[in-house]
């Protein structure tokens, strides 16, 4: 019965081991250009928001660690797929008003940040006055190009 117990440690510690080789995309693609929002709402989502949503990612120790790195990057792969604050410039100004509509109501609902995110990004979680300004955002963007209002450049 020890043998089989030993065999059954070994296999464990080799397959654990030997799944640290799985090659997971952790790269950040270049930033074609940023929000632009007013710095307020920029520190906001740099600090909530950018791990997972934008090229400038970044990958905490836990990431280099599977099975958790497949995770990770799968959730970032996901987060940029849906929303890219570092392409915002591809989405057309009316995109931009509906993709911050859609996040303010992912936040409002609990949905974002995730959970899980939170447990080790406890900066990341929202205060009421954080989403009063993004709801500012959501609201100014709605009624101009997308989000580029109160973006500072006016001066």
């Amino acid at each position: 019965m020890r043998r089989i117990i030993r065999w059954v440690i070994a296999i464990i510690v080799t397959a654990t081991i030997a799944v640290q080789f799985v090659p997971v995309d952790r790269s950040n693609p270049p930033v074609s250009r940023d929000v632009g929002a007013a710095p307020a709402v920029a520190s906001i989502l740099r600090r909530s928001c950018y791990d997972c949503h934008s090229n400038e990612t970044a990958w905490p120790w836990y990431s280099y660690v599977a099975p958790v790195s497949w995770l990770v990057a799968r959730d970032v792969h996901e987060g940029r797929e849906h929303l890219n604050f570092s392409t915002w410039d591809a989405y057309s100004p009316e995109q931009q008003a509906k993709l911050i509509r859609e996040a303010i109501e992912e936040v409002e609902s609990g949905e974002m940040p995730m959970s899980i995110y939170l447990i080790t990004h406890r900066n990341a979680a929202l205060s009421n006055s954080d989403l009063a300004t993004l709801r500012a955002w959501a609201n100014a963007a709605a009624r101009s190009e997308g989000g580029r209002s109160g973006d500072g450049d006016d001066d």
